[in-house]
């Protein structure tokens, strides 16, 4: 009884660190199917996601710190976009004012809500990182995966040596989890991988609802290609490791001002 109690929990606490990707989801389902007068569908999801980032600091959701790392993915997942959607490897087919280079701006709190979630799960069930490589090694890396996601239209696709990197980088490092006082932890490998496949399972639903459109899409819907985990997989531990950081550089502040006044 106990387990399934502890299961239940672990589910509403991951519920709980989906507050942005829902707001987006809901938004996404509500102007497939409601035209809003006087404002485009592109336009009004834009309005929604800053208005709900609003909101999450205003309540205290999120830290200050914590929207500088969201707004830094979202200058990354934006940079990513215009330079994709300019590749054709997928695109935005309606109107709006806030596209830039065919791609509309609510298009970077998409990657953002990745950032959020990390940032939500980190509080919500106290993760702990065990064996963290050093910052050269987890800052390099995430340059590296970043840089494949442009060069690979032109250089040969590095992501499996990329990803046996990774193995190799981070085959030390656990990250622990608390539900109801019971720890629990992974490789921390297995949750870049276990994030990157439920990105990918919200990626069919966006895709469904219209958020944006792969070249195989044109005439009807269909599943995301698989392989696209590994892309998810990958970028996710970019998100992973820009948190990362971040939470242990505020530890160590911490420590030192514990310290001072002790």
């Amino acid at each position: 009884m106990k387990s399934i109690i502890r299961f239940l929990t672990f589910g509403w606490l991951q519920a709980r660190s989906c507050i942005f990707p829902a707001v987006i989801f809901i938004t996404l389902a509500i102007s497939k199917y409601v035209t809003i007068p006087f404002l485009s569908r592109y336009d009004f999801i834009l309005l929604v996601c800053v208005l709900a980032q609003l909101l999450m600091i205003l309540f205290k959701l999120e830290t200050w710190d914590e929207l500088k790392v969201i707004c830094m993915f979202h200058v990354i997942g934006l940079m990513l976009e215009l330079y994709k959607v300019h590749m054709g490897s997928w695109s935005y087919p309606g109107e709006g004012w806030s596209k830039i280079g065919g791609v509309p701006l609510y298009s970077g709190f998409m990657y953002a809500s990745v950032a959020s979630y990390i940032c939500q799960s980190w509080r919500n069930m106290k993760l702990q990182i065990v064996g963290w490589p050093h910052p050269i090694l987890t800052v390099g890396i995430s340059l590296l995966i970043y840089m494949n996601f442009f060069t690979h239209h032109y250089l040969p696709d590095l992501r499996w040596v990329l990803m046996l990197l990774l193995l190799i980088v981070f085959i030390r490092t656990f990250v622990s989890f608390e539900v109801l006082g019971k720890k629990y932890r992974m490789p921390m490998v297995l949750s870049f991988f276990l994030i990157g496949f439920f990105i990918w399972i919200a990626e069919n639903i966006s895709t469904f609802l219209g958020a944006w459109r792969y070249p195989d899409q044109d005439q009807a819907w269909r599943i995301v290609h698989i392989g696209k985990i590994s892309s998810w997989f990958l970028l996710v531990v970019i998100s992973v490791i820009i948190v990362g950081q971040l939470k242990r550089v505020k530890s160590t502040d911490q420590e030192i001002s514990d310290k001072d006044n002790s």
